[in-house]
């Protein structure tokens, strides 16, 4: 019979799963994502640019290759494809399309992949890829025709399939418009079978018309803010990676649960974590024969019997009043059990009454599902709009998941803002800001320092003020963890050596010193006495007896034999000094084993305790 403390979770596990971790999401669909890379092997592609610049294929081969290390590290188990199209030579699945080259099956990422995507980077890629696959005629509908025939192959469940077309031509057919219809139609079966077609157009001469063809390939964006970025041909390869991470990581919900506004007013809303911590990743145990993953199991046994357990057998319980309360696992759920997941609005506050100490843990995102509930994102907009206008929160209780204890959260508004590319940079929604119980907060007493002058107060804000810059979380990489994944990338690619890293987090001591000048000395003038000294240690001063000029010699300390007997009897031998000891020793003329001081102890400790 299990105790009841051992079936309650702890409540920073609660927590931490809140904050970020998507174990228990409330996924709209469950399974594996899928990612088909769809690149134009055409003459036009291996052009090198301007001043030294990489041609387009080789900054979509280094963004592929990018894309498939990521995927070994954060989820190895999604399915991956690298197809070329426009080529001399074919190879795909019954060599039923020509001029289409799979590289690489739809299948999980590994390090022998990465190493054939290394391959045909540089001016050697390019040379073997022009010996391998060649440039020929290009027929867009026969390649996504195989693309198509590739995820019909998979058996497993996908959540998420996206096909991601990388090319410098915008009319790739030319003048051909029987194929340019047949292109139009394998486009539209594919985006009917849950395939979101997306276009990485790149840089060429005269520039990049969307709406000549790839207009009605792609998919349309499903977001708003991704307007503007299917307009603009990706002229760098800083431009070119940053579109394709934001294209194939999937934006998932925490939670997905209704806003009561009041009876009968429900909204759907999910729950989105705006950053997670970075961590390293759980060791896995390997059975050391065949180096396959172990899988453990716990089994259960009555312990007068030996007789295996079921579930339904195991009852918990809890002793209260010198009674034992045994509780079935249907009673325990039920008493955590406090209402179904959701939100209920409590009322509104001015933003004056949130304060920055009921910021207890990270903040959450509210964004509407309108494919949950019509209408949700036209009222979530209007309250919205009100509580920005009105400049309040809304106060709030929340349960985000079954058996989960109610939290009250603050919803602050945040407006949409654009750059001047009329791209977004902050989405619209509100943050969800958890408050504190009564019990959360305490009353400290720091304790009491001298207070520094006015002079030294102004001084240190000219040295802040010159020190600051505008910080961006994802500008610093955690130094630890990507030294863990740099070795484990070469040992998997056989590297000689892993990449090196750059700490960003260690400061720059030569910029910082330019920009302060002679603030920091002035600095340490108002605050430390002129003799201070901070590397330096006091020296210590020596005394000299008056005659002879030789150190003065330390008197015996002596220890009076009735306080001598009483430190026995009351067993505090241990708090005299080892000098002490010595002279009671020889006062008494005990003789000792030894010159350590638990030696002394016992040896007056024999004598005087008689």
């Amino acid at each position: 019979m299990a105790e009841w403390n051992t079936y309650y979770r702890n409540e920073e596990d609660e927590e931490d799963q809140e904050e970020g971790e998507q174990a228990g999401g409330d996924y709209k669909a469950t399974g594996r994502d899928s990612l088909v890379f769809l690149v134009d092997a055409s003459k036009e592609m291996f052009i090198k640019g301007e001043d030294g610049q990489p041609s387009n294929f080789d900054m979509t081969m280094q963004v592929v290759r990018s894309v498939y290390a990521s995927k070994i590290i954060s989820s190895h188990r999604d399915l991956m494809a690298l197809v070329f199209y426009g080529t001399e030579q074919s190879k795909n699945p019954r060599n039923s399309f020509k001029h289409v080259y799979v590289y690489h099956d739809l299948d999980e990422p590994g390090a022998k992949r990465v190493q054939d995507v290394d391959a045909l980077r540089g001016g050697k890629g390019a040379q073997l890829a022009a010996e391998t696959m060649g440039s020929g005629e290009t027929s867009l509908g026969d390649a996504l025709w195989c693309c198509a025939n590739l995820y019909s192959d998979i058996k497993l469940r996908l959540s998420h399939k996206r096909l991601m077309i990388f090319t410098c031509r915008d009319e790739p057919h030319g003048s051909d418009g029987v194929k340019d219809r047949q292109a139009r139609t394998k486009a539209g079966d594919l985006k009917e079978t849950g395939v979101v077609i997306d276009l990485m157009h790149l840089m060429k001469p005269g520039g990049f018309d969307v709406a000549t063809f790839f207009r009605d390939i792609i998919s349309p964006p499903e977001d708003e803010s991704e307007l503007g970025l299917q307009l603009e041909p990706c002229e760098k390869l800083e431009d070119l990676t940053k579109r394709v991470r934001a294209k194939e990581q999937k934006k998932r919900a925490m939670a997905r649960m209704n806003l009561c506004l009041g009876e009968g007013i429900n909204v759907a809303v999910g729950i989105y974590a705006p950053a997670v911590t970075a961590r390293k990743p759980a060791p896995i145990r390997l059975y050391r024969e065949t180096n396959e993953p172990v899988r453990s199991k716990t089994r259960t046994f009555h312990t007068q019997t030996g007789s295996l357990l079921l579930p339904s057998e195991i009852k918990k319980s809890q002793v209260y009043g010198k009674k034992q309360i045994v509780m079935e696992r249907d009673e325990v759920d039920a008493i955590k059990k406090f209402e179904d997941p959701g939100m209920s609005l409590i009322g509104f506050k001015p933003m004056a009454k949130l304060k920055r100490h009921h910021h207890i843990r990270p903040a959450a995102f509210l964004y509407p599902e309108e494919d949950q509930v019509k209408g949700s994102a036209c009222l979530f907009s209007a309250l919205l709009a009100k509580c920005s206008e009105r400049n309040v929160f809304a106060l709030c209780r929340c349960v985000a998941r079954r058996n989960f204890p109610p939290r009250f959260a603050a919803l602050v508004p945040q407006k949409e803002e654009v750059d001047e590319g009329k791209v977004q940079i902050s989405p619209p929604g509100f943050h969800v800001i958890y408050l504190p119980y009564a019990d959360d907060m305490r009353t400290l007493d720091p304790p009491q320092f001298p207070t520094a002058s006015q002079r030294q107060v102004d001084k240190m804000k000219e040295i802040v003020s010159k020190l600051r810059f505008k910080y961006r979380s994802d500008a610093f990489e955690n130094p630890v963890i990507q030294q863990q994944y740099r070795n484990l990338e070469a040992l998997a690619l056989d590297m000689m050596a892993p990449e090196d890293i750059d700490d960003l987090i260690m400061p720059k001591v030569e910029q910082i010193n330019d920009r302060l000048g002679p603030l920091v000395q002035e600095f340490k003038d108002l605050v430390y006495p002129d003799d201070y000294n901070p590397e330096g240690k006091p020296a210590g001063k020596r005394k000299t007896a008056d005659a002879g000029g030789g150190a003065e010699k330390k008197p015996k300390a002596e220890v009076p034999e009735d306080e001598l007997r009483a430190h026995v009897q009351g067993g505090t031998l241990g708090k005299l000094t080892v000098p002490v000891l010595k002279e009671a020793c020889k006062r008494f003329g005990v003789r000792t084993t030894g010159t350590k001081k638990q030696e002394l102890m016992d040896a007056l400790i024999a004598q005087l305790g008689k």
